[in-house]
């Protein structure tokens, strides 16, 4: 029974005068965060914001990059070759390492964003171009990636570690992907109700799909998104249940920028 995961948050999702999520109030809950990098949301001042704010928590530190896409959020999918998709998210992570090495840290982990995340959770050849980007900018990085995917595969191929990675607030479909958003249940409403399946993951390694079969799940590390309007009272919740079960919250990689 697995008796330590990472928490982690995307955050850093505001731009310019235009403010969202709870960050500061979601960062005493989590041990690492995916930082927005400016493609789907975040700025460069936001950047170094959300940069300070995790190195004044002890949270780990990663880039999340995200299609170029700030209308839609990053969740629209764009059709990219697996050179223009290996040229982005290497720009967007030598971006925040850029804030991180300023402020004194680094970079611990990559994980893509929303429809890139699908992408190449499905896609090899886009998975092996966002495995590629990583390595070559550090092959120390951890990459997140959504549980038993291509993704997860390509990490593995290019000798990086890999952060298998299940979410808090998504239903699952029978083949282990995430329900789509426009379906109905994709996204969980009750915050209790996502505590308790959350350590029935971590303690199980198994989630019950929306048909209702059981998925096995590799699990090393939760994630929360900071764009919910209840995220804080979300992330508070699932914190709160990992904690009465015994579970400790610990990063990947504990030594990482935000520490």
């Amino acid at each position: 029974m697995k008796q330590t995961i990472d928490l982690n948050c995307d955050l850093g999702e505001s731009f310019g005068a235009w403010t969202l999520g709870q960050d500061g109030q979601i960062i005493s809950c989590i041990s690492s965060t995916s930082i927005a990098c400016g493609f789907h949301a975040g700025d460069p001042q936001i950047m170094r914001r959300t940069i300070a704010l995790a190195r004044q928590h002890g949270v780990a530190v990663g880039a999340h990059p995200g299609l170029p896409d700030l209308q839609g959020f990053g969740r629209r999918e764009l059709v990219m070759s697996a050179d223009e998709v290996y040229a982005l998210v290497l720009y967007q992570i030598g971006a925040l390492a850029a804030f991180a090495r300023a402020a004194g840290g680094r970079l611990g982990h990559v994980k893509p964003h929303g429809a890139l995340y699908n992408m190449a959770a499905r896609d090899g050849r886009l998975a092996a171009a966002v495995a590629a980007a990583t390595r070559d900018f550090d092959p120390q990085l951890v990459l997140f990636g959504l549980a038993n995917s291509r993704l997860i595969e390509a990490g593995r191929e290019h000798s990086l570690r890999v952060a298998n990675e299940v979410f808090a607030d998504r239903s699952y479909e029978a083949d282990g992907s995430l329900t789509p958003r426009g379906e109905r249940d994709a996204v969980l409403a009750d915050p209790d109700e996502a505590a308790q399946r959350v350590i029935g993951m971590v303690q199980e390694g198994r989630v019950r799909s929306r048909q209702g079969t059981w998925v096995p799940l590799l699990v090393d590390t939760i994630c929360l998104h900071g764009d919910r309007p209840d995220a804080a009272l979300f992330a508070q919740a699932v914190r709160q249940g990992l904690d009465a079960a015994g579970i400790s919250v610990r990063a990947p990689l504990a030594d990482a920028a935000g520490a």
